[in-house]
């Protein structure tokens, strides 16, 4: 970073997002006034307007929510990111130090952030390619050469995914579930079968949000939370059991094979 870059921000930062006014208490949304001119916008509204700079309609923030709440909203503090906030709850942690360790943790490699996101860039790859004139299964089996595997396809647990019915059900109950992405989510399913790969709920989410238009740098940031009412649930439930009580193990249930025990 140059100096020149620096002092061009000093006391300075140019921004289309909004500002607040100390002088008057007028708070600036997008070139709106936030407090007088935004009333109707919901949270899920105000957060998606913040991020992309466009509004979106009651069916695809109705999507939104409903996608956050059928695939990553599980209470049940076995799962990873779950259990670090429900540990925390256990400890007697507070709740904001819980929830921003779990929400961290939420961006691993096999589960949660980088799959979702993974998914994501390889579908907007792959209509790219099949638009430039390249068979999908082309496509698809190179995928599989350079990185052994593709995002969203392939499920260590189950190899049937439980969400998948449910979301597309209620994708198409709101109008919101032809579009080109997800065509061509069913599509990659297909042609993965025949290596015993099936699709799970990360390629799903990520095709019916790429059809509202939303792109990967967009995506990155709003799937962020989306595990939030999960964490939250499992770190409350938490908190209400006796102090450092999850999944507690004896030292003797442990089949230790190393050093001996020693005198320090």
């Amino acid at each position: 970073m140059s100096n020149k870059a620096l002092f061009e921000y000093e006391d300075h930062w140019p921004t289309e997002l909004g500002a607040v006014s100390v002088a008057d208490g007028t708070v600036t949304f997008r070139g709106h006034d936030l407090l007088n001119a935004l009333e109707d916008l919901s949270w899920m509204d105000l957060l998606m307007y913040g991020i992309t700079g466009r509004r979106f309609s009651p069916a695809q923030l109705e999507l939104i929510q409903g996608l956050w709440k059928i695939s990553v909203s599980y209470p049940d503090p076995r799962i990873w990111n779950n259990r670090v906030a429900a540990l925390g709850g256990s400890v007697r942690s507070t709740p904001g130090l819980s929830l921003g360790a779990a929400i961290a943790v939420t961006d691993a490699t096999i589960y949660g952030q980088r799959p979702m996101i993974g998914v994501f860039d390889f579908l907007q790859r792959a209509r790219a390619a099949r638009d430039s004139g390249e068979p999908l299964a082309d496509f698809v089996a190179r995928e599989l050469r350079t990185h052994r595997g593709v995002p969203g396809y392939g499920r260590p647990l189950r190899s049937e995914d439980e969400r998948i019915a449910p979301t597309l059900r209620f994708a198409r109950g709101l109008g919101l579930c032809n579009g080109t992405y997800i065509d061509l989510a069913m599509e990659v399913a297909d042609t993965l079968k025949r290596y015993r790969m099936g699709m799970n709920i990360a390629a799903i989410n990520a095709a019916l949000i790429a059809d509202q238009g939303v792109t990967v740098a967009e995506y990155k940031r709003m799937a962020v939370l989306a595990f939030s009412a999960g964490l939250i649930h499992c770190e409350f439930d938490a908190a209400s059991h006796p102090e450092g009580t999850l999944f507690p193990l004896r030292c003797d249930r442990i089949k230790y094979d190393g050093l001996p025990h020693r005198a320090w």
